[in-house]
């Protein structure tokens, strides 16, 4: 008998709802916040409020998309956390509403694990995807971690940010260059147009598996400051060159580490997720690193690589098949690990 799993995802700014039929897309739908773009970051009283008016007819049309009726839902996964916790009240608020009005179970889902297991979205039944275990290179906006994964329940953090995140240091540089928000894609498209070689950035020497990236937005900033002083239209003049080098100084971060954790581990499967797996030179040196050492890579597509409610039903999936299901006293949480 199939499994029909209605997913929502409130953790940020995107409000989304999806349907998959044993882990088989069948719909997905976004409904994305641009108020945020004007003040150069994600306000957390703007986002809840703009997510309980997109709730209803996101949901309402992941549902008819799917061209299902609400009985034929056999539970509701939602994101618990972590995440900002007016958004996630309502995306929580909304799914324990709907699973007493259908008279079916909730399963809460780590907004984290619902990254890591975006590998097992299925586009159809002959979708391949990764074998356990595997290592998750996981990076976002809030979080930089090196993940072992024995199944879609047991998951181990080898390593992690001490500070910053990834994403976040390529949002706060593309800030300080002027650059619209979120930083991130415009440095993916300058670095095309630039030279990676032509500035060095600080990279930090952490031990183990952990990573550091407030050394480098502090070299960063103070390198446009002592150029800028120089000459005012220094940024403008070398844009490309800026984002190509910052760019690669960061996949340098994340590859040595992640390098390191296949070593130790042995693991011949390796996988990345988050909203900076969205990133072209992370992508191709990932893949980079797969042929050159004999390993078989899982790179998301790049409608799966952002805050998605497939992510979180496929997660949903596994939880219902474990029979995990949420109580509906279960508050939502602002802050956790893997």
């Amino acid at each position: 008998m199939s499994i029909t799993i209605l997913g929502i995802e409130s953790s940020c700014d995107d409000t989304s709802a999806a349907i998959v039929r044993d882990c088989v897309l069948v719909s997905n739908v976004i409904a994305s916040q641009k108020v945020h773009e004007f003040y150069g970051g994600v306000v957390p009283e703007l986002a809840s409020r703009a997510h309980q008016q997109n709730i209803v007819p996101v949901v309402s049309e992941a549902i008819r998309q799917a061209g299902i009726s609400k009985g034929e839902i056999n539970a509701i996964a939602f994101t618990r956390g972590p995440g900002l916790l007016g958004s996630l009240l309502v995306g929580t608020s909304f799914a324990k509403g709907l699973s007493i009005a259908l008279g079916i179970p909730i399963v809460d889902v780590n907004h984290l694990h619902g990254h890591v297991l975006s590998h097992f979205i299925k586009e159809d039944e002959n979708s391949e995807v990764p074998e356990f275990p595997f290592l998750c290179l996981l990076v976002s906006g809030g979080n930089s971690q090196i993940i072992k994964v024995m199944s879609p329940y047991e998951m181990q953090v080898m390593g992690q940010t001490i500070d910053d995140a990834a994403g976040e240091a390529f949002d706060k540089c593309a800030k300080v260059m002027g650059l619209p928000y979120p930083g991130g894609p415009y440095i993916d498209r300058l670095a095309a147009e630039g030279d990676a070689s032509r500035f060095k950035f600080s990279k930090p020497h952490i031990p183990g598996l952990d990573y550091s990236f407030s050394g480098l937005k502090t070299s960063f900033l103070y390198t446009l400051r002592d150029e800028v002083a120089k000459n005012p239209d220094f940024i403008e003049q070398n844009k490309a060159d800026l984002a190509a080098s910052l760019q690669k100084t960061i996949i340098d971060i994340l590859m040595d580490k992640f390098a390191q954790a296949v070593k130790e581990t042995g693991i011949k499967i390796i996988a990345i997720g988050g909203g900076v797996s969205a990133n072209s030179g992370f992508r191709n040196r990932v893949q980079e690193f797969a042929d050159n050492h004999g390993l078989k890579a899982f790179i998301p597509k790049r409608a799966f690589t952002t805050d998605n409610a497939a992510m979180v039903a496929v997660a949903g999936h596994f939880k219902y098949l474990n029979k995990d299901f949420c109580s509906l006293d279960l508050p939502p949480y602002a802050r956790v690990t893997v």
